[in-house]
């Protein structure tokens, strides 16, 4: 399995786990624009959670970790955290 992840091809590996998967990230709140650009300005030093789409896709943002989870799960996605 390994070797055939080294060998796929980069547009093929940014799809893998589309519509199965979902990746729990948290973010400050200065970093939010890069992920969310119609996000509206907030308070510097918060602290949110993002929930992505296999291919880094945003799909969610909110304070609460649990919220995000909830939203994977409703959704039928597997969520897994990103470090």
């Amino acid at each position: 399995m390994t070797e055939n992840l080294k060998n796929m091809h980069e547009e093929a590996f940014a799809h893998l786990g589309d519509g199965h998967i979902a990746y729990i990230r948290q973010l400050r709140s200065e970093d939010i624009n890069d992920l969310f650009p119609s996000a509206p300005q907030m308070a510097e030093g918060l602290k949110l959670w993002a929930l992505l789409a296999a291919d880094g896709s945003p799909i969610m943002l909110s304070d609460s970790r649990d919220a995000i989870l909830a939203n994977a799960v409703e959704n039928e996605l597997t969520p897994v955290s990103v470090h």
